[in-house]
């Protein structure tokens, strides 16, 4: 897959079908719509063309833009491993929301053809939304363009979409986000310096920053699985199993909410480092203990239950 710096940036001279969207976490919904493409861009004897934003069209258009699934690299990846040919990452500013739909495929359309759009019933993109399925239907009989709709992903009676999932994962329903994934739920995190409490008692931990705010699931005890290095997070070099804790430690007076993880038989410096934690299973909530031997004595039970659990899980 070809990635373009936004969609002037796409080459000229070429027969393009495409799609437009954030994608975030690339659910199953999402692979059903770039498999939809992928096919009418080969029908056409075109590129399979996606139009995806950075950063998310609601951190810019609202005063709270929704918590992400899926880091920006993963989300690329994915988009990548789906067969498309061409990525066009554009930068979303409020200029470029104010456009109107005509205008957003005049420019997508300059020196190039574009011989097709993909699109749900649900999908709509320029100036307050303008550019519905109806109305791109209208444009493409105008401008000699196909126009395929995408039917919606459906799980136990409902829609998949990336606000339902985040839902799921925010109120700790992990098993039915990895239904609607495709895969178990994940994030990616800097490791920063913390206070070293952990290694201190016996368990030193990394301490995960985010490029911007992540759905997390409710605040307890996981086991999970790590990873990190590689080209992409998709290809880790290095795999780790490990217990993470996600909370405010609220035995040493609470503070600001951390995901800090132990990774199981690992001694080395993981500082800078961009980490992949995948939780399998919550063990239990977050709890204040009464001492510091209380605690790590709870700790030792949490390592060898997720130990346990590692061993069981695919």
């Amino acid at each position: 897959m070809r990635t373009c710096a936004g969609i002037d940036a796409l080459p000229r001279g070429e027969r393009l079908t495409c799609t437009i969207g954030v994608f975030d976490g690339m659910h199953r919904g999402h692979h059903r719509v770039l498999g939809m493409l992928v096919r009418v861009a080969r029908e056409e004897r075109s590129l399979a063309t996606v139009v995806t934003f950075e950063p998310h069209p609601e951190a810019v258009l609202r005063a709270a833009p929704p918590a992400l699934l899926c880091d920006a690299t993963e989300r690329l990846a994915r988009i990548g491993g789906a067969g498309v040919d061409l990525l066009a990452l554009q930068q979303f500013d409020r200029a470029f929301a104010a456009q109107s739909p005509e205008a957003f495929l005049d420019r997508l359309s300059h020196g190039r053809r574009l011989a097709g759009l993909v699109m749900t019933a649900e999908a709509a993109f320029g100036r307050d939304r303008e550019g519905t399925l109806e109305r791109v239907r209208s444009l493409g009989v105008d401008r000699g363009f196909r126009v395929e709709e995408v039917s919606p992903q459906e799980l136990r009676g409902g829609r998949i979409s990336s606000s339902r999932i985040r839902a799921e994962v925010e109120q700790g329903r992990l098993s039915d986000a990895a239904r609607c994934l495709g895969r178990r739920y994940a994030v990616i995190g800097e490791v920063a310096h913390g206070d070293h409490r952990g290694r201190e008692l016996g368990y030193p931990t990394a301490n995960l920053a985010f490029d911007a705010p992540v759905a997390l699931p409710p605040n307890g005890v996981y086991a999970v699985r790590v990873s990190w290095g590689g080209p992409v997070p998709l290809r880790p070099a290095h795999r780790r199993d490990g217990v993470a804790s996600l909370g405010v430690r609220p035995t040493f007076g609470g503070g600001a909410r951390l995901l800090e993880a132990h990774l199981f038989d690992f001694d080395g410096d993981l500082y800078g480092q961009r980490l992949r934690v995948e939780f399998i299973r919550r063990q239990r909530g977050e709890k204040r203990f009464s001492s510091v031997e209380a605690l790590v004595a709870q700790m030792d039970r949490d390592a060898s239950r997720a130990r346990a659990i590692l061993e069981r899980a695919t």
